[in-house]
């Protein structure tokens, strides 16, 4: 192993342990703030904490060295960073824009895909596929028609949108704006381990590329 390799790799595994550290800090709060009134789902997420913050730590690392990504990588923080738009990235988004988008092409399990609410876009992916009635179900947020008008009412209020770079940075770096409409930019959300999982899986070249966790 060549000098310059080994201090690559003592890097890796360094940034790899301050990542972990982070994760870990982050989900033990939210769990001691957490209202779960059952002690086995308590040590449920307990269990699994160790397998998906060395996962999640391991792929970001992955993909900060693979230097195909447009997000910079906060180690400290364990979160992705990006130059924050003037607005929540909304154009071209309209409800034809979005259901014409996921209709043009197969559909394929495992797709991350981008929804926004009235502040931030989040980060999903599709787990279920109905093409009776033309909608998909994301892992976290539940069922998206893509017939429009939507006929999911008043009920949801998140919708689908369809992915871009503009888009897809802003879902991964937690930027956060007032209103939809608002060019008051606030603090940038803390993406769940969830979502920083699902960003190590998004293809920058075309944002296509099926989840694989």
């Amino acid at each position: 192993m060549s000098q310059n390799s080994l201090w690559q790799s003592q890097k890796q595994n360094n940034d790899f342990a301050e990542i972990c550290n982070a994760l870990y800090e982050r989900e033990l709060r939210l769990l001691a703030n957490a209202n779960i009134d059952s002690v086995k789902k308590i040590q449920g997420r307990i269990k699994s904490l160790s397998y998906y913050i060395n996962r999640t730590a391991n792929l970001m690392t992955q993909v900060h060295q693979q230097g195909g990504s447009p997000l910079t990588l906060d180690i400290q923080n364990a979160s992705w960073s990006a130059k924050q738009a003037a607005k929540l990235p909304l154009n071209n988004q309209s409800t034809d824009d979005v259901c014409s988008w996921y209709l043009s092409d197969k559909l394929v399990l495992g797709l991350v895909v981008p929804i926004v609410n009235s502040q931030h876009i989040s980060l999903d992916c599709i787990d279920r596929i109905d093409d009776q009635n033309r909608r998909i179900h994301t892992n976290t947020l539940g069922w998206f028609s893509l017939m429009p008008p939507s006929n999911e009412g008043g009920k949801k209020t998140s919708r689908l949108l369809k992915p871009n770079k503009k888009v897809m940075l802003a879902a991964c770096a937690g930027h956060t704006w007032q209103h939809h409409d608002s060019t008051m930019k606030l603090r940038p959300a803390m993406l769940s381990l969830r979502e920083l999982l699902v960003s190590c899986a998004i293809n920058w070249k075309d944002f296509k590329q099926p989840l694989a966790l």
